[in-house]
């Protein structure tokens, strides 16, 4: 192959990959949105692709983020760390929490699902301000192939079987080499 077919065999994969994750991004937003009002009338939290043959190539499940925690005062965390656990501050020009005990703590805080950790030394319990405990991405939904998905999906697309809404189909798709 030339390099000038190479040129415009890229060109027209990223015009083709480009507008495929536009309307992907869409597809994505209004399933979710389906999903959602779904399991909130029904309680369904997940739904089957399935080809017009009734093959189904996919699941797409809803996914509930995990809450973790997160300094969201640095410095009333700060504050709180020099005053309970001063060997952890690190002294420079600026005080800083050591970032392992952070990471530490912040762990903790995780696994409890609240912003308060225990000494272990004392075994007192302490309500650690600057840190909220929340979900750190919002809710989506999870895409799972069948064994035989994508090959299915490849398939009825290059038989004209597949049409995609938004998605003008070329004439032919090859994967390329042939001259």
């Amino acid at each position: 192959m030339s390099l000038r077919d190479l040129a415009l065999e890229e060109a027209t994969l990223k015009a083709l990959a480009d507008m495929v994750k536009e309307r992907l991004t869409a597809v994505r937003l209004e399933l979710q949105s389906g999903l959602d009002a779904a399991e909130k009338e029904a309680g369904t939290r997940q739904i089957a692709a399935t080809l017009a043959d009734g093959t189904t190539v996919a699941t797409l499940s809803l996914t509930d983020p995990n809450p973790e925690a997160k300094v969201t005062d640095s410095d009333a965390f700060k504050a709180w760390v020099m005053e309970v656990f001063p060997s952890e501050i690190e002294r420079r020009f600026v005080a800083e929490v050591r970032e392992a005990f952070t990471t530490k703590l912040l762990a903790e805080m995780t696994a409890a699902g609240v912003p308060r950790v225990v000494d272990k030394d004392t075994g007192e319990l302490h309500d650690v301000p600057g840190v909220q405990v929340k979900a750190t991405r919002s809710r989506n939904h999870s895409l799972r192939f069948k064994p035989t998905g994508r090959a299915d999906i490849t398939t009825a697309w290059q038989s004209g079987a597949l049409a995609l809404p938004g998605i003008t189909r070329p004439a032919q798709i090859t994967a390329g080499g042939a001259e």
